[in-house]
Order: structure tokens, then sequence, then C-alpha cells
């Protein structure tokens, strides 16, 4: 396992990360012990998770995943120094999250107190706001319009964000987290924290975790170089596009269980012509290279430039061993100029 050190905290984070958000209902506890025991054997030292999770989401299994991983830490007390674990506060928009309303200083240090909870752990060591209090680009999908930036008040965004740092500094200094972190924000959320950090002595924020893959590249190069240049770690999450580039839906395939399946997931990747024809590529690349589909697309992101740690996930044990060999054996030159081609036929496929 190869490691790098987690933006600006000093701290050695494996390359792979360890995903949470089936555990609780596409797997059991005892499923998730198995994946965390896997992972830790292998030299993966790295755990994300959120209190929003599992998913789909909803108001009556919230917090469930936490619970799981609280239950494995309990019994594995004298090994949670070996683990740099990972959690999130949700942003506004949830009804039974906190009304729905967006996060507020309040909300962080009483998000920061049920996580511990659930967690049965003292620390965090890596506490992140899941998505902003703005309307998140991400969720509002890519398109121009879509988002009207120019309404914005950037000085009561701004505040609200100093609020939030001011809080998360109460629980640093209170030994309740170590570092804190972003999800799914642009290059004005980074650096706004950032400036607001240099200002007020506050907490910097050690990375931010956004999706990226060989279907949804968006981030490369601005917000990368912009992550590189700061000294703030990147996390890929859904690096196989919710198992699209693992090949499994291609010829109108939908595998029973698969996250396509599942209600308010088979809307977030679309169906589309250009994303299985793009994935249909990917898929003839890796058997040229002696690769599965998936270990491809992540052997992939793991070799970009500014890539600190890829979030994987796995609903079995055949796939999560597939997965952390993906990291194994770095793609030769050759097969990154073959990717390539791919890549500039369907840039945005979707």
């Amino acid at each position: 396992m190869q490691y790098s050190v987690l933006g600006s905290s000093g701290v050695q984070v494996s390359r792979v990360c360890l995903g949470s958000m089936t555990w609780g209902i596409q797997n059991t506890q005892e499923q998730a012990n198995e994946q965390i025991e896997y992972a830790l054997s292998q030299g993966v030292n790295f755990i994300d998770t959120a209190e929003l999770y599992p998913v789909p989401p909803s108001g009556e299994k919230y917090g469930d995943t936490e619970r799981i991983i609280g239950c494995w830490l309990a019994q594995n007390s004298t090994r949670r120094k070996d683990i740099i674990l990972a959690s999130k506060i949700a942003g506004p928009g949830l009804p039974y999250l906190r009304g729905g309303a967006k996060i507020s200083g309040e909300s962080v240090i009483e998000a920061v107190d049920a996580s511990l909870k659930r967690l049965q752990t003292d620390y965090i060591d890596l506490f992140q706001l899941h998505w902003p209090n703005r309307t998140s680009p991400h969720f509002s999908k890519h398109w121009p319009g879509k988002v009207t930036f120019s309404s914005f008040d950037s000085e009561h965004e701004t505040n609200e964000m100093l609020e939030i740092l001011q809080a998360l500094d109460s629980c640093v200094k209170a030994g309740k987290i170590r570092f804190c972190g972003l999800s799914d924000d642009t290059p004005w959320g980074i650096n706004t924290y950032l400036k607001l950090s240099q200002q007020h002595a506050l907490p910097k924020m050690v990375s931010i975790q956004n999706e990226f893959s060989l279907l949804h590249a968006k981030d490369w190069p601005y917000l990368i170089e912009n992550c590189v240049r700061e000294n703030v770690a990147y996390l890929p999450w859904s690096p196989l596009a919710g198992g699209v580039l693992s090949g499994k839906y291609l010829n109108g395939k939908l595998p029973q269980g698969s996250r396509w399946t599942l209600e308010q997931r088979n809307g977030i990747f679309r169906d589309t012509p250009a994303t299985h024809g793009a994935t249909a590529g990917y898929v003839e690349l890796a058997k040229t290279y002696n690769l599965t589909p998936s270990q491809l697309a992540l052997a992939w992101c793991d070799q970009v430039d500014g890539v600190t740690s890829t979030i994987i996930g796995a609903t079995n044990m055949a796939h999560l061993t597939e997965n952390i060999a993906a990291f194994k054996t770095p793609l030769s030159d050759e097969a990154i100029k073959a990717i390539n081609l791919v890549f500039k036929e369907y840039p945005v496929p979707f």
C-alpha cells in the first residue's frame, strides 16, 4: 500500500480510502466488519463515513453506518489509533436532519457530538462539510443556467462560513476533531475558507472530496490544480461512477441488488448512449491490459496528479478484493495513452 499526506495536516493516509455508504442497507454489521478487517490487512488506514449514511438516505436510516463503525470500534478499541476516521455533517435540504436548516456553528457542534456518540470514539480525525450551504453546484447538475451564481449574497455566505470555521475551531480545541475538510464544493468555496482561516487564525480545510471518474472528470484541471497549489488533499468519490465503469450495466443489464435498482440512485448516473459508449470502450481496454474494468478505472484515478486518496466502496468481499488490488500496479504509459483516446471521444458522457 502506498501513502500520501492529507493536505496540510501532515497525516499519512493510504492511497485507498474505504467508503462505507452501503453499510446498513446493502451490507450488514458482519459484512462491514469483514470489509474493515480485510482493508486494514491490506494497509488501508483511511475510512470515510457520514451522518447521512447509509444511502439511499432516509429519516429512518441516517446514522446507521456510523453506528456500525462504532460497534466495530467498541470491539477493537486498541486499534482506533491505526485508523484515520472521517465523517461529515449534512448540508441543508433534508427535513429529518435539523429540520433541513443550513449548517451553522451550533449545528456543527451538535453534529460532531452526535457522530462521536454513534461512532463510539473520543475523536474524529477528519470532519467534513458534506455539501455547502449555498446551492451545491454538484447536486444541481452541471449546465449553465441551473445555478445562478450572481444571485448569491457573497458577504452573507462568507459570514456563515466564518461561523462554521469558528465552531470547527472549538471542536479542534476540545479534542473532538483533529482536522476539517470539504465535500462537493468549488474553487470559490475552497479559497474562501482558506482566506478566512488565514485572516482569523482558524483551522485550515485540509481536504475536499468530490465526485471524480473517467465519466465525470469536471474537476480536472481547475479545481485539482487549486488543491495542489494550496496543499489541499483531493479525495475522489464514486471513482466507478456508481458502478457504471464496472461494465455491469452494459447492454441493458440491471443486476439484482445493484445500485441502479435502488430508489433515488438510478437517476444520479444517467442511463445514456454516451455513458454506455464510453464504458464499453474502457471495458475493451481493460481486457487488453489484463485488468478488470473496475481496476482500469481505479488505477486511472490513482495516477491523476493531485489525487491524494481514492474512496472506494463495495457490497461484497470479491469486489473489495478486486478494487484494492487495482492500486498495486501502476498503469503503463501505453495504457494511459489508450485510455486518453477513449476519453477524448467521450469527454463529458453525462
